[in-house]
């Protein structure tokens, strides 16, 4: 499979805007079946951080003032991902944050996103529940450190979607899985993934 670059952010609010920022943002590039790179930066965008969000990430406005310009750090992640394929954990959120902050440096987005929420809930119907967090420790994942953190959860995306990866050869017979095709099974209704996946055979 071609690489893929899996990005998390960690931001002020649900929906990108005036004072809704991202903070912190993590790409880790997935080649050949591991994490082959990194890149991780905390981003200071004027935003303020609300206590709520400052108690689940850890990130505090004093974190931030320290930090370098958020249009320093999106052109600097753009840059490491290039035009490699995306993918993010409940990615409708990642992507309008991705394509806000682009926006803001006048860069656009090439390429598109792949979901492990919406792969995993086709893929792994058994789990308990499709969050990240349950997700990899029902599959026995390796712990990538705290929650709602961009780098951890970013890894943690990552691991999930290698295993979704093994799902798809192992249980589904797939020899080739390419980004083009995870973007297409996760529009796949759940209840016809079975039957989609038999004629890629």
């Amino acid at each position: 499979m071609e690489p893929i670059a899996v990005i998390d952010f960690e931001t002020t609010g649900i929906s990108p805007g005036p004072s809704c920022r991202a903070t912190e943002i993590a790409a880790v590039i997935v080649e050949d079946g591991r994490i082959v790179a990194r890149y991780q930066s905390l981003m200071n965008s004027g935003a303020w951080v609300p206590p709520f969000i400052e108690q689940l990430t850890g990130i505090s406005n004093a974190m931030l003032r320290s930090a370098p310009p958020a249009a320093q750090v999106m052109h600097e992640v753009a840059e490491f991902v290039g035009t490699t394929p995306l993918l993010a954990h409940n990615a409708a959120f990642d992507q309008k944050f991705w394509d806000a902050e682009l926006g803001l440096i006048r860069r656009s987005r090439q390429q598109a996103f792949a979901c492990s929420l919406l792969l995993a809930r086709r893929l792994l119907p058994e789990a308990p529940n499709h969050k990240l967090g349950t997700l990899n420790s029902w599959a026995r994942l390796p712990d990538t450190g705290r929650a709602h953190r961009a780098l951890a959860d970013a890894e943690m995306a990552a691991n999930l979607t290698l295993h979704l990866l093994e799902r798809l050869r192992e249980r589904h017979g797939l020899r080739a899985v390419s980004h083009e095709l995870l973007c297409r099974l996760q529009r796949v209704p759940a209840a016809k993934v079975a039957s989609e996946l038999s004629k890629l055979r």
